[in-house]
């Protein structure tokens, strides 16, 4: 198992390449910015920013990617996402997502 610089038990793989990193910044930024803020600073779920997430795990983060949240209206993206792209997803949020290119 390869540890991503998150430290992740889920981290399985390299991380996304070039390309996918950028589809992966624009989804967070439209998809998960239509309920967490444009700018990922909450609305109908919680801030997504350094300061909001710091005393998270990435371990926990990274499964809330991938399973949701039952009961909220956070969906799980495992459909859509590998173990190593939320890894990477929840890397950069730990320390300022990137703007969409």
């Amino acid at each position: 198992m390869i540890a991503l610089s998150c430290g992740s038990a889920f981290a399985d793989s390299l991380p996304p390449d070039p390309a996918r990193q950028g589809e992966l910044v624009r989804l967070v930024r439209q998809d998960c910015g239509s309920c967490h803020g444009m700018r990922l600073l909450g609305g109908l779920g919680p801030a997504l920013t350094p300061e909001a997430l710091k005393d998270k795990s990435a371990d926990a983060l990274i499964s809330t990617i991938l399973h949701g949240r039952p009961g909220t209206p956070m969906p799980p993206w495992k459909d859509f996402l590998s173990e190593s792209e939320a890894s990477w997803i929840v890397d950069n949020l730990k320390k300022g997502f990137p703007n969409a290119r």
